[in-house]
């Protein structure tokens, strides 16, 4: 039997990430890979790229700030205290923050596995030379069951 958690505002893994930070709060090795959950804080300006991730489903919780998510669906401009979810096996998608204030996102993401791939993604944006950065991403994003899209991809 597990112990119960209590894990601080300044406790977890702290990752820089598409231009902000990202902070695993839980993951999958507490959950034995049922669930992660991340802390996101987007700058004005930042977010993924379009992506999709058919072995995983997302929900984004907005805690500060908003930011407009994107999909094969449309578009959407999320509020603090609004809930996006992208189900496992959904349309390609990506959110950025386009207002002049940070936002802060909980992730939780079904199974565990995005907190690894964010670890990764870490490592390579901290190592990698502009010119290898794309090539490793994508390989990383391929290992990790995922598909990148061009920034453009929404046009």
């Amino acid at each position: 039997m597990q112990n119960v958690s209590l894990i601080s505002k300044t406790q977890g893994e702290k990752l820089p990430i598409a231009g902000g930070e990202y902070r695993i709060i839980v993951d999958g090795s507490q959950t034995d890979g049922a669930y992660a959950m991340i802390e996101m804080n987007v700058p004005p300006n930042g977010g993924p790229n379009p992506h999709k991730h058919p072995g995983f489903e997302e929900t984004f919780l907005v805690l500060e700030g908003e930011v407009e998510f994107t999909s094969e669906n449309g578009k959407s401009i999320a509020r603090k205290g609004d809930l996006v979810r992208i189900p496992k096996g959904g349309p390609i998608h990506c959110f950025k923050n386009k207002s002049g204030e940070s936002a802060k996102l909980l992730c939780t993401v079904v199974p565990a596995g995005l907190d690894e791939f964010f670890r990764k993604a870490a490592v390579i944006a901290e190592n990698a030379s502009a010119e290898a950065f794309p090539s490793e991403m994508k390989h990383l994003s391929e290992q990790s069951g995922q598909e990148l899209f061009p920034p453009d991809y929404f046009g």
